[in-house]
């Protein structure tokens, strides 16, 4: 029997590589879709924090009540980012857009000064834009606030549906990562089935059974979730230096979120999936194992 329990060891060593294999790469897969969702959330970020308000001045206003305006718009919560757009800068902008220098527009002043924001992302709404317009009308320094309004509606919505979709699919494929590794540690847990059913029938107790798997499970688990956190970040890097949108996506704390919840979510399934898998041959009968 003695001999048997040591077959049964051996039999079982190589089945911790294998599953800390195939947990590895599905973790890697889930942090792939982890990095993908990460981004596009911070895209969707960049891109509603890039429509901006334009604050369009009267002419021939003394610059202390201009800049009594900006001081105010920038204390706002709703101000991401803020700058002022003199006539000069209107011209060149004009120009810049226009291909020709229009000399003749520009001197009849149809290039006022500007005071131009970007929302914060939370304020991207028709009903608080209207808000902060006639917030902004009241001053009489000012004569017309615009913003892109025939897009301001599809816009939220159709980043409300990307939102959705998103959080969906990361749902789905987190699902699916959790059952495939509960599936790999299963397996590797099958081939020390006789190593379990021996140490009950010497007379071990099922703490005493469980306590050094559920050990190595949470060791093998902690291993896998390290290196797919590493291939994650190494393909990460990669991507990046081709692609310089990635660069800008950058986001240190959320992917420092994502290693440490790999590194949780393989510790948690395999420990979770030994201890079940080892319950299971404890309640079965000797000629079931077969």
């Amino acid at each position: 029997m003695v001999r048997a329990g040591k077959a049964s060891i051996k039999r079982g060593k190589p089945s911790y590589f294998m599953s800390i294999l195939g947990v590895t790469l599905v973790l890697c897969l889930l942090g792939v879709v982890g990095i993908l969702t990460i981004n596009s959330r911070k895209l969707i970020t960049n891109l509603k924090e890039s429509v901006e308000v334009h604050v369009f001045l009267k002419q021939n206003i003394k610059d202390t009540a201009r800049q009594r305006l900006q001081n105010f718009i920038a204390e706002q919560p709703y101000v991401n980012k803020i700058s002022y757009t003199d006539k000069e800068a209107a011209k060149e902008e004009w120009v810049k857009t226009g291909g020709e220098d229009f000399t003749e527009f520009i001197d009849n002043s149809l290039l006022p000064p500007s005071i131009d924001f970007t929302l914060k992302e939370n304020y991207l709404d028709s009903a608080i834009l209207s808000t902060i317009q006639s917030e902004i009308l009241q001053f009489s320094i000012v004569d017309e606030v615009k913003y892109p309004t025939a897009i301001l509606g599809k816009m939220i919505s159709n980043f409300k549906t990307a939102g959705f979709v998103l959080m969906v699919v990361a749902l789905l494929i987190s699902m699916f990562v959790i059952i495939l590794i509960d599936n790999t540690i299963r397996l590797a847990m099958f081939s020390n089935r006789f190593l379990i059913k021996t140490m009950q029938m010497v007379g071990a107790t099922r703490w005493h059974i469980a306590q050094p798997l559920n050990a190595k499970a949470v060791i093998n688990g902690a291993i896998s979730g390290t290196i797919a956190t590493g291939i994650v970040y190494l393909l990460l890097i990669l991507a990046e230096s081709f692609f310089d949108g990635f660069k800008k996506l950058h986001d240190t704390q959320s992917l420092l979120f994502l290693g440490l919840g790999l590194i949780l979510l393989g510790i948690g399934i395999t420990l979770f999936s030994t201890y079940r898998s080892v319950l299971k041959y404890l309640r079965m009968k000797l000629e079931d194992l077969y």
